[in-house]
């Protein structure tokens, strides 16, 4: 019971967060994502760096270089990229601002050079999976957040507009709901039991359900956007949601833990909560610039 209201409160806080950076307006917006993409960084390369980086390490545990260093580094560039992607796309900066982010790549491939690691593909490659895996779907939200056709000149609201950064979290929040809901009540039929035995095929089309229904009500809210461009959004999320879910649940099955961190009182880390965003954004992202805005 305290467990469950523990979780219940932590949730409300979340949401809260959430829901009121994204709406309050662009530096709300920027502090809170910022702030977010560091932590989900800070999760996911402090279990990669607990992982031995090769057989010497592992018979060897005083060869282990510490991983506050390669930690850090992955925070520093997450958010280099995610600040340079929101200058650049509130027209605040050109194109040229994301050299800051070319210049890390470059910084980190030579740095490896003098670091001396055992296995230094293995150290990169723990490094940029980050970068790929976090800092750039939530660097993306900043393309969606922000209209390219308004003028940010003289004001930078003009040009911010949160209504698809925000139809994506309530998408990803309703799918799971549906999920569990039906899930719990009807699920039979496992969804992927080598990776996530709870899920279910009856949860799945719970959330779809529940998501596309939601669909629905944003198109009244938002009816300047075609419904079956809300349809579409929706059926993006809830299927690569789902699978950003499990390619998070393999992550973290694959390094032996229950959990990406305890950051968030019976939610676990910041990881465990975003997972879905993680590729739900790609899809969201693609469509609205393909079918939407162009």
């Amino acid at each position: 019971m305290k467990n469950l209201v523990l979780r219940s409160f932590t949730g409300v806080i979340y949401v809260a967060l959430i829901i009121g950076s994204i709406f309050l307006g662009p530096y709300s917006f920027l502090c809170l994502f910022s702030i977010i993409t560091v932590s989900c960084l800070w999760e996911l390369s402090g279990l990669l760096q607990a992982m031995p980086s090769s057989q010497e390490t592992q018979t060897n545990p005083k060869s282990s270089k510490g991983t506050l260093g390669p930690r850090l580094m992955a925070c520093a560039g997450g958010l280099v990229l995610f600040v340079s992607s929101y200058l650049f796309a509130s027209k605040t900066c050109g194109i040229g601002i994301l050299s800051l982010y070319l210049l890390f790549v470059v910084f980190v491939l030579v740095a490896e050079l003098y670091l001396k690691n055992d296995n230094p593909i293995q150290e990169l490659g723990k490094l940029f999976l980050g970068q790929f895996y976090i800092a750039l779907p939530f660097s993306l939200l900043n393309f969606l957040a922000f209209d390219p056709t308004f003028d940010p000149t003289f004001n930078l609201s003009s040009s911010y507009s949160p209504m698809f950064v925000g139809s994506l979290f309530l998408f990803i929040w309703l799918n799971d709901t549906g999920a569990y809901i039906v899930g719990v009540k009807f699920g039979r039929h496992r969804l992927f039991e080598r990776i996530s035995p709870k899920k279910s095929w009856e949860g799945f089309f719970g959330g779809l359900f529940f998501t596309l229904s939601c669909a629905w009500l944003v198109y009244n809210l938002i009816p300047d956007i075609a419904f079956y461009h809300w349809l579409a959004l929706a059926l993006i999320v809830v299927v690569l949601g789902t699978w950003g879910d499990l390619v998070e649940s393999l992550i973290k099955r694959t390094l032996g833990v229950k959990d990406s961190g305890k950051s968030l009182p019976g939610h676990g880390g910041f990881l465990d909560r975003f997972d879905s965003v993680l590729l739900a954004v790609y899809g969201m992202f693609i469509y609205v610039n393909l079918f939407i805005r162009s």
